[in-house]
């Protein structure tokens, strides 16, 4: 009996024990789970549990709960957050440099894609620029969630179509300067703002990727998307450095393997829900204008690669010649 009573004892002790070493981290996105952010998130957390044999749990927060990604870039640096994922173009208001993954028709396909943001010399220099540029959080991992289109009550057949139009644009100082060139006006709002101006005629049209176009239900006030692949829709996951500085060597490493993990298997994850939204929206009778003469968008695009990475700074220079090697 005394046998049976010290086991039950130090059995509830190394439980109480492994609940007490298990610690939380918060994991913050402005997308729906159902989104490639939701994809990022569930592969870092697996493989982060799984290194750490299940003592480093991440609680995830998407759909904004955390804020706009504007708001959770001020937030991780106060280390109010443990890991966010923002796109690049967002980061840009923090390190502007960052705005040359917004340059137009920089990504030949999604093979050039996938491959550009795999590639160990781009994520080197990517974490090279934001280090030099941001205090308080560092940037772990480079993803993507495919291309954007540009979608509202209109087809879009050429270049030509879009002149005049007001299109909800990124707040970067790239957009600024190329949308203009193709003859339409942008508009800054943020992202949670863009379903009711589609609605309301405050933007005529917004551009983003097919699974978030889907996820936040934008088809049912732009009902027309236009396929003019001008963009990529590229991510940065983000710790605090606050959280950073508090974990072990060995911790480090298991943080830095499960971003890893996101670089290497969410853009191809991230590429097969785009399609897969589409597949799902063309039979919701959501129109997808897949016979966009692209050449006159490229024609305009093309000559602000140069001067807007040099306007932003060397090390855009840099990862503007480092995406165009990569074969």
């Amino acid at each position: 009996m005394r046998l049976t009573l010290l086991a039950a004892a130090a059995a509830l002790f190394l439980t109480s024990t492994a609940a007490m070493a298990q610690k939380h981290y918060s994991f913050g996105y402005d997308q729906p789970h159902t989104t490639a952010y939701g994809i990022a998130g569930d592969t870092f957390a697996a493989k982060l549990s799984e290194l750490s044999k299940g003592q480093m749990i991440i609680d995830q927060f998407p759909g904004a709960q955390l804020g706009q990604e504007p708001q959770m870039l001020q937030k991780i640096r106060t280390g109010d957050i443990d890991f966010i994922i923002t796109s690049t173009a967002n980061s840009a208001t923090v390190a502007p440099e960052s705005g040359v993954f917004s340059l137009h028709y920089l990504f030949r396909d999604e093979d050039h894609l996938v491959k550009s943001l795999a590639d160990p010399r781009i994520i080197a220099a990517v974490r090279d620029m934001f280090a030099q540029k941001v205090e308080g959080a560092h940037v772990l991992a480079l993803s993507t969630m495919g291309f954007r289109y540009m979608y509202g009550k209109k087809e879009l057949h050429n270049v030509a179509d879009i002149k005049g139009m007001k299109v909800r644009v990124q707040a970067t100082a790239t957009e600024d300067a190329i949308f203009p060139a193709y003859g339409a006006q942008t508009v800054h709002m943020p992202f949670g703002s863009v379903y009711t101006s589609l609605q309301t005629g405050v933007v005529d049209m917004a551009e983003n990727g097919i699974n978030v176009y889907e996820a936040n239900k934008h088809y049912e006030t732009a009902p027309i998307m236009s396929m003019t692949m001008h963009e990529a829709n590229n991510s940065v996951v983000w710790v605090s450095d606050k959280t950073w500085n508090a974990l072990s060597a060995d911790q480090k490493s298991w943080v830095q393997a499960a971003a890893d993990a996101v670089s290497t298997t969410v853009p191809r994850a991230a590429l097969g829900l785009e399609h897969g939204s589409q597949a799902k929206l063309t039979k919701l009778g959501v129109k997808f204008v897949t016979d966009v003469d692209r050449s006159g968008f490229v024609k305009a695009a093309t000559p602000f690669q140069d001067d807007q990475a040099r306007a932003l700074g060397p090390n855009a220079l840099k990862l503007l010649d480092l995406v165009r090697s990569v074969k």
